[in-house]
């Protein structure tokens, strides 16, 4: 069985931010898109102003339908990351960060623990997740 793994860069500056993409996942194309652009947002390197390829560009790179970036694009724009001109471009728009509240814990924790069950079978060991949750943790406080 083949597996196929694309990894695109989604800017090219010396801080290349790449995408991947796993099309065997059981994760929507169009999700991996977002989730992968959402980081690369949160993470600061992708900055307001920044422009992300066209939909028809992204989609050759990775092997879809151009549908499935536009997708991709428009709920990111629906969240306030990006905005899309007509002709198919997406920028980095500045982006007022919610105000701070009561975060949603019951629904964020149920995603983990379907991410960690997600994770737990493709193989890998409590030890190890626990070893990138640490990792993980310890990055998010230190920021």
């Amino acid at each position: 069985m083949i597996r196929l793994l694309y990894t695109v860069y989604v800017q090219r500056t010396e801080n290349d931010e790449m995408l991947r993409i796993d099309t065997e996942s059981a994760t929507p194309v169009y999700r991996q898109i977002v989730d992968g652009i959402r980081v690369a947002l949160v993470n600061g390197s992708l900055a307001p102003g920044d422009p992300l390829p066209s939909v028809r560009r992204l989609a050759l790179d990775i092997g879809v339908h151009f549908n499935t970036v536009a997708q991709a694009y428009r709920e990111l724009a629906r969240e306030g990351w990006l905005e899309i001109s007509a002709r198919g471009g997406a920028q980095v728009k500045e982006r007022v960060s919610p105000k701070s509240g009561k975060p949603e814990s019951a629904a964020y924790r149920r995603r983990i623990e379907e991410l960690i069950a997600q994770i737990r079978a493709s193989g890998a060991t409590p030890s190890f997740l626990a070893q990138e949750l640490r990792r993980i943790a310890n990055a998010l406080e230190g920021s």
